[in-house]
């Protein structure tokens, strides 16, 4: 083939192409992004937002665990992020879903090979009836083939299905990505869960290991008492009995904390036995700063879990598409150029050369209902991703008003708690006083001392509960994960 051949048929085909690429449709559904919900709020007018809890329409700036104030919980969760096997499972899932989207883009362009061949062939004459030449008998030749080539191929995508595969990919793609940021957020959030929870543990490790010093003190007295002869033998056996009691209540709360600490650790990625968790308290874990609340037209938009279920729901319409283009007819050009000879110096002369060009048309003329059914079969997919992502929406709504709430109730009670504190805190010293003046007994000191460690240890556990509602309310709200 002369240049001038070679040339003229690229052109040729390539006119085609763009001839027919520019007829072509694009059949399905176009995906339009679901309607912004009309609700304006999460809980109902008669119940009270948290005073920790802001109403914002923006995202916050930042790790939202800065917020904790904590620069322990910082360290942790930067640990986790580089370390977390979930989230290197899930990174990974991403780039597998990225080289999908490559791959399927590069199916919707040309096609391009190659072919080089040596072949060594002995030729069968007599297959052909040549047996002889007058009086010579001929015999079977033997010789070497060498060959070199090219093909090119595209498929005009008459009706858009491989547009269509494209956008479904660019969508799973998309969704992958917004699942791994839900990945990022819940870890993040169920490492400062964790944190909460040692701190309150260690909050009531604490109110609890102060009850068995009084206790101790308490005995003190009593053998002090006794001594003088100012109390019975049964305020010693009170007495003695409180401390076992109080000190039967550590070993389970001890027990709960190693717990804790083996999940934070299995957080960050590591073994419990290699590594040891910060010691997080409730003086050095609080709230610094509102948990920023966006609005529910907001919420649609920047949690990670309801953007994932509308990138499916992207998925499904495309789908239906690709199932839509599959009942139609499908163009496709291919050329070919084949240079052969029997000598490698006459591989690339003219006379050596051979070429061809063509298009094949397929069309499905009976396939007993499938690719009609295979449509429906996207219709319905489609329709049930529609579901899913109402009932996500839903499902965030709920668990927003769910936190809020808690949150709220939180921080009554924990108000309450103050007060109850403040009067047991009250009462006991009023009891000794009396106790000391001869005005009391050892029982009512006793009494009273219980009543006071009982509301420094519900105190602590209102805490961790408060700071814990508070974390959940902001992985609910979508808050922003990433180290800046």
């Amino acid at each position: 083939m002369s240049p001038t051949t070679k040339t003229r048929l690229v052109t040729l085909l390539s006119a085609i192409s763009l001839s027919a690429l520019a007829a072509c449709t694009t059949v399905g559904p176009n995906f339009q992004a679901p309607e912004t919900p009309q609700t304006t709020a999460y809980i109902s007018q008669d119940e009270a937002l948290p005073a920790s809890a802001a109403t914002l329409d923006q995202a916050g700036v930042g790790p939202w665990w800065t917020a904790l104030g904590s620069p322990e919980l910082d360290a942790t969760i930067r640990q986790a992020l580089a370390g977390n096997p979930s989230l290197a499972e899930a990174d990974a899932t991403l780039a597998q879903a990225r080289s999908a989207l490559a791959a399927a883009r590069g199916a919707a362009g040309p096609q391009a090979g190659v072919s080089a061949g040596v072949d060594r062939e002995r030729a069968n004459l007599q297959s052909f009836g040549f047996t002889s030449f007058g009086d010579i008998t001929l015999s079977n030749p033997t010789f070497s083939l060498y060959s070199v080539g090219g093909t090119v191929g595209y498929d005009l995508d008459l009706w858009g299905g491989q547009k269509r595969r494209i956008e479904s990919a660019t969508a799973q793609a998309q969704a992958q990505g917004r699942r791994a940021e839900a990945a990022y957020l819940s870890l993040t959030a169920n490492i400062a869960l964790q944190a909460a929870t040692i701190a309150a543990l260690q909050g009531q490790i604490a109110a609890v290991e102060r009850m068995i010093a009084d206790d101790q003190a308490n005995i003190d007295l009593v053998r002090k008492a006794d001594a003088l002869g100012g109390t019975t033998r049964l305020a010693g056996v009170s007495a003695q009995a409180q401390l076992e009691q109080d000190r039967a209540q550590l070993p389970p709360l001890q027990g709960e904390l190693a717990a804790a600490r083996h999940a934070l650790a299995l957080l960050v990625g590591k073994a419990p036995a290699d590594w040891r968790a910060p010691a997080f308290t409730l003086d050095t874990l609080k709230l610094s700063a509102p948990v920023p609340v966006v609005l529910p037209s907001a919420l649609v938009r920047k949690r990670p879990d309801i953007l994932a279920a509308e990138a499916e729901l992207h998925v499904a319409t495309a789908d239906i598409g690709v199932a839509t283009a599959d009942l139609y007819p499908n163009l496709k050009l291919s050329a070919g150029l084949t240079q052969g000879a029997l000598k490698p110096k006459d591989l690339f002369s003219y006379d050596a050369s051979g070429w061809d060009i063509g298009a094949g048309l397929t069309a499905p003329l009976f396939d007993g209902g499938t690719l009609k059914a295979r449509r429906e079969q996207a219709r319905a997919a489609a329709r049930a991703a529609s579901a899913r992502y109402q009932q996500t929406v839903l499902t965030a709504f709920g668990q927003v008003a769910d936190a809020l709430s808690a949150l709220s109730a939180d921080e009554s009670a924990l108000a309450a708690q103050d007060r109850v504190e403040a009067q047991a805190a009250e009462r006991l010293r009023l009891s000794r006083l009396a106790f000391s003046r001869g005005g009391g007994t050892l029982l009512e000191v006793v009494d009273a001392q219980r009543a006071l460690n009982a509301a420094r240890a519900t105190r602590a556990r209102a805490e961790g509960r408060k700071l814990a509602d508070a974390i959940r309310l902001f992985a609910a709200t979508g808050a922003d994960w990433r180290v800046s």
